[in-house]
């Protein structure tokens, strides 16, 4: 074979090398490229460099349609107080006639709630009172929704009340829940935190004792029927917005700021 013939079969097999090696190459320098932003202080780019170079360098997610829901695998169980089983706080008028039953009142804000939370991306269940389904039942949180009595007791007789179930494997989420359950609804609401009446029917509430330990769960009575009836009954919206936000807050891990709780004289209430 000839000299020229070696040279033309020499080039042959650089052409046929060249595809090969490159995509090595390319890989190798994106590589340093990478190291090298990583490790190489962003002042000493110019221009905005550092951040240019570390967008080329990090994969894009694919456009596509955006997720329907914001939490789509999260699911929270909202009891509505009394309902099915029986009427709970009752207001009569003058003649002894019943004109709100806290049991109806629970059902329409436990109902705009689900509505709220269900448009958010929440998978929610609307659960009665002794639901079979709270045996056992897990849920990212569960929030029991009652209301106090319609008799007037005082002046102080206002604002809402909050118990966590603490017999649960993490106390720290559970107290973060009331907490953000107490900031939120009172932002919104802008009714007092009356902690001066929480009762042990509240603290040891019956679905604490059902549903599953890893269940994180609250019971929030969201104002009393006689001071506070005109937002109980013409603004339901904006006490579940309270309701709502404060577990968000919950879900989302949001800060708290600390709120200075009132001090009210304990007084005889109903049982939730």
């Amino acid at each position: 074979m000839s000299v020229e013939s070696n040279r033309r079969g020499n080039l042959k097999e650089k052409k046929a090398a060249t595809p090969r090696v490159l995509p090595v190459v390319l890989g190798v320098a994106f590589l340093l490229a990478t190291l090298f932003t990583a490790w190489t202080p962003a002042g000493v780019f110019s221009g905005n460099l550092s951040e240019k170079m570390t967008l080329i360098l990090t994969s894009q997610p694919e456009s596509g349609p955006t997720a329907d829901a914001a939490y789509p695998q999260l699911h929270i169980g909202i009891v509505s107080g009394h309902w099915g089983n029986d009427p709970g706080a009752v207001c009569l008028d003058g003649n002894g006639e019943a004109t709100l039953t806290e049991a109806e009142l629970n059902l329409k804000i436990a109902t705009i709630v689900q509505q709220k939370l269900t448009q958010s991306g929440f998978q929610v269940d609307l659960l009665q009172e002794f639901d079979t389904r709270l045996d056992g039942y897990s849920a990212v949180a569960l929030i029991s929704i009652h209301n106090d009595s319609c008799a007037y007791i005082d002046e102080n007789a206002t604002g809402f009340k909050l118990s966590a179930a603490m017999d649960t494997r993490d106390y720290n989420r559970a107290a973060r829940l009331t907490g953000c359950l107490r900031d939120r609804y009172g932002s919104v609401t802008n009714l007092p935190f009356h902690s001066g009446s929480i009762t042990t029917d509240m603290r040891e509430y019956h679905a604490f004792e059902e549903i599953s330990d890893t269940t994180i769960a609250a019971i929030i009575e969201t104002g009393f029927m006689n001071l506070d009836r005109d937002i109980l009954t013409q603004h339901p919206e904006v006490i579940a917005e309270g309701i709502v936000q404060g577990i968000e807050c919950f879900v989302n891990n949001e800060s708290v700021e600390p709120t200075p709780v009132a001090t009210i004289p304990v007084i005889a209430t109903q049982s939730p």
